[in-house]
């Protein structure tokens, strides 16, 4: 249990870390395409953990994003909302006989489209969530919603990556 919390708390740091430090820094198509891999750590929480717990930690971590990115609340609202909807995406693509105690939404233990579709929502709703907010206003809501989704798709592509990277480390556990 101690052993899981500190691998969730260094989960945590490491990927704001890289998120502060590096990846707010890539200049892709001149700005269009920044990712944020941070919300991999709120992918990757527990599927049973309770929904208030999913709902401080998706603010605590929208609001550590907002205080090193100067965004007052920006990331803060898109990691909740991003927290609620991932109690209903969990509910909607639940297997029949339910999730086994202990389990991680990865790649390795749901399969590839159960997570293509999870993360995919997730992290979608998440940047439309943030840009819109962002912007002040849903005027010319197709014109702007290219920003969202390449952004979403590179994040989902890093979250891929990050998943492959780390599943040596899930597939020795068991």
């Amino acid at each position: 249990m101690i052993g899981t919390i500190l691998g969730h708390i260094l989960r945590f740091i490491a990927l704001i870390l890289l998120q502060v430090l590096v990846l707010d820094h890539l200049d892709v198509l001149n700005g269009l395409m920044v990712p944020y891999l941070y919300v991999f750590f709120l992918l990757m929480l527990p599927i049973e953990m309770p929904a208030w717990a999913q709902l401080a930690i998706g603010a605590v971590t929208g609001l550590v994003m907002d205080f090193f990115t100067s965004t007052p609340g920006m990331h803060m609202s898109a990691c909740v909302v991003m927290m609620y909807a991932r109690l209903q995406v969990l509910r909607l693509l639940s297997p029949r006989e339910g999730y086994e105690y202990g389990s991680r939404p990865t790649v390795m233990r749901m399969g590839f489209p159960w997570y293509i579709t999870y993360a995919g929502l997730l992290i979608l709703l998440h940047h439309l969530w943030l840009f819109f907010v962002e912007l002040h206003r849903f005027d010319a809501f197709f014109g702007t919603f290219f920003g969202p989704v390449l952004r979403g798709l590179f994040s989902f592509a890093l979250c891929l990556l990050a998943q492959f990277l780390t599943s040596g480390q899930e597939r020795d556990r068991r």
